[in-house]
């Protein structure tokens, strides 16, 4: 019996080193830019919804378009969390930078807010463009009162950044910059619309 066991164990040891050896992974973070700080402060709160997406864009891999209608993911690399999740983090973090709205949450923490930010992410990926990667941010936005649920405004939001040169670095930093121009645009027109509103 013991005997059997060593030839058991023996087997499964082999048959271990037969499996793939799962590749190395850089996990990038989105990089960003704080927003300046504003000083006058509005009286409601706000809740910042993770963006729907589809399921290519709803994962940690890094899209890259290589050409016009093929659709790929760049080899050995993530980002630090899920794409929707990725975003709503930038975008909050532009919120407080920027300081008007003091009372900010999302949905993960179930508390109540006098109006959110529903969105759909149709875009976040890098497209090569003559040879050059350009990291393209488009997303759907609305602000819905939430007492009401009637949405108050739409709008689309996009921006797109040509990277430096082909390295992941520059593509990441890329990233980071049409990121931080689209969280400046849309904390800009969520405090408008929501002014407008109330």
């Amino acid at each position: 019996m013991k005997h059997l066991t060593l030839l058991l164990a023996a087997a499964l040891l082999s048959a271990c080193s037969l499996l793939p050896q799962s590749e190395p992974l850089d996990i990038y973070l989105l990089p960003g830019s704080a927003l300046p700080a504003q000083t006058q402060r509005v009286d409601w709160s706000l809740r910042v919804n993770s963006p729907v997406s589809s399921q290519l864009l709803d994962g940690t891999r890094i899209v890259v378009l290589p050409e016009p209608g093929l659709v790929n993911t760049y080899q050995g690399v993530r980002w630090s969390e899920r794409t929707p999740q990725l975003l709503r983090s930038r975008l909050l973090d532009a919120f407080q930078d920027d300081g008007r709205i003091q009372a900010l949450s999302n949905e993960d923490q179930r508390l109540q807010a006098d109006l959110e930010l529903v969105s759909d992410l149709r875009s976040f990926h890098s497209e090569y463009r003559d040879g050059v990667p350009h990291a393209l941010i488009r997303l759907e936005v609305s602000l819905v009162d939430t007492r009401s649920q009637q949405i108050i405004a739409s709008r689309r939001f996009s921006a797109s950044q040509a990277a430096s040169d082909t390295a992941m670095t520059a593509v990441v930093a890329a990233f980071g910059q049409a990121g931080d121009r689209l969280a400046r645009e849309l904390v800009d027109w969520t405090l408008a619309e929501g002014q407008r509103s109330r």
